[in-house]
């Protein structure tokens, strides 16, 4: 790898990974690994999935992109698929090539309509690579740390008057860009109350609920969506990585209101592979796929087994400080290193095994994120694994 740029901050663990199927990876050497990351959490479906695939080619028979100019049927197909999904049907649209831009044209529509110069987000979002949502500057978001608000005794939605909501300037906050407890990989999941009291408060100062649903929609949580599980109703609706299956697609879905205060506000953005018909092809037929075979539902399912499994195990452990998670969106946080525990040891055995998970030293964590078509023969492989890891400690 001498010449490729790898900036993302991650080590690379195996340089020789050349086909992929379901959940499994397989090196030149035709060693087998089981992808509990999906890639980068993108292979919702799992790798190269046949009727993804064959989508793929059949389109690049006919046409992949097209200019401002001129359109194809698909676009309208895969807009009202995702807008089906959403419960928007009067809504709108639009689709672009990362979530990160999907996150990002998010926020600027609504700094654009609102015309507010804040918005509001919780300290532990990642929302995106880049602009003004990965920024992150103190004079475009507010990051509410919610720390204290987890020992919190009131129950419900919060109490208008705490000391820490009374710090949040709302006459200057235009909306609330939400992630729903990815958390950067973290896995916090918020609070259903705290999370319905900003969404309520800031609407009553004229603001929109925009939701980050670049990593929980699409099944990942166990529900089509992550905002489902607080009851909210969001007015802007970013998506990506699984709605294209590891081809580069993502979306961002709006309601009929907010499209009309676009209209009045002028605004505009063109993008070179806006609203192109491969992605939307791609989108359409992932959707299509994960409804057919049952995905949301089996993500619920067999996200409750492996979470149960992680928590057993984590009961048998003291190297194991917490075990949480939502669907098929699972951390495994870990006690410090000391002279008999190694996170690394662990991380490295596990890949040595046949077992790719995610890694974040930082947070001292092992993460799951595995296609949703995750079979529970291997989760029980891992959970045995990682059981048969941590007892060599004892």
């Amino acid at each position: 790898m001498t010449h490729a740029l790898r900036c993302s901050g991650y080590d690379v663990a195996r340089t020789d990974i050349v086909r992929a199927h379901g959940y499994t990876l397989v090196d030149a050497a035709g060693k087998r690994y089981t992808d509990f990351e999906a890639g980068v959490w993108c292979t919702a479906l799992g790798h190269n999935h046949p009727r993804i695939n064959q989508t793929i080619a059949t389109q690049l028979e006919q046409i992949s992109h097209v200019g401002y100019r001129t359109t194809n049927d698909l676009v309208e197909e895969a807009a009202t698929a995702v807008l089906d999904t959403l419960s928007l049907s009067d809504g709108k649209c639009v689709f672009l090539s990362s979530g990160s831009e999907a996150v990002e044209f998010g926020v600027q529509l609504t700094r654009r309509i609102t015309g507010q110069p804040l918005l509001l987000t919780l300290s532990d979002s990642y929302l995106a690579a880049y602009g003004s949502a990965g920024r992150k500057r103190a004079e475009e978001l507010v990051c509410f740390d919610w720390r204290d608000c987890r020992a919190c005794p009131h129950e419900g939605e919060c109490d208008p008057q705490c000391a820490h909501l009374r710090e949040i300037p709302f006459e200057h906050i235009g909306g609330l860009v939400f992630e729903p407890g990815s958390s950067g990989g973290t896995v916090r999941i918020p609070l259903k109350g705290l999370v319905q009291t900003l969404a309520t408060v800031v609407r009553q100062h004229g603001g929109l609920v925009v939701v980050d649903e670049v990593t929980t929609g699409l099944g990942r949580t166990g529900a089509w969506y992550g905002f489902q599980h607080y009851d909210l109703g969001p007015d802007i609706v970013a998506l990506g990585k699984g709605l294209g299956n590891g081809y580069p697609v993502s979306a961002v879905a709006m309601t009929a209101a907010v499209f009309d205060r676009l209209v009045d506000a002028g605004f505009r953005y063109a993008q070179s592979h806006q609203n192109d018909p491969l992605g939307c092809a791609v989108a359409n037929k992932v959707i299509e796929v994960i409804r057919e075979e049952g995905l949301v539902q089996r993500s619920a399912e067999v996200g409750i087994l492996f979470l149960d499994e992680l928590k057993r195990l984590a009961g048998r452990h003291d190297a194991v400080k917490d075990v949480r998670g939502r669907g098929l969106m699972i951390a495994m946080e870990f006690v410090a290193d000391d002279g008999r525990f190694s996170l690394a040891s662990v991380f490295n055995d596990l890949l040595e095994t046949g077992f790719l998970v995610g890694y974040k030293p930082a947070a001292r964590l092992l993460r799951f994120y595995p296609p949703l078509t995750i079979g529970e023969q291997e989760i029980t492989g891992l959970v045995e694994r990682l059981d048969h890891n941590l007892s060599k400690l004892v």
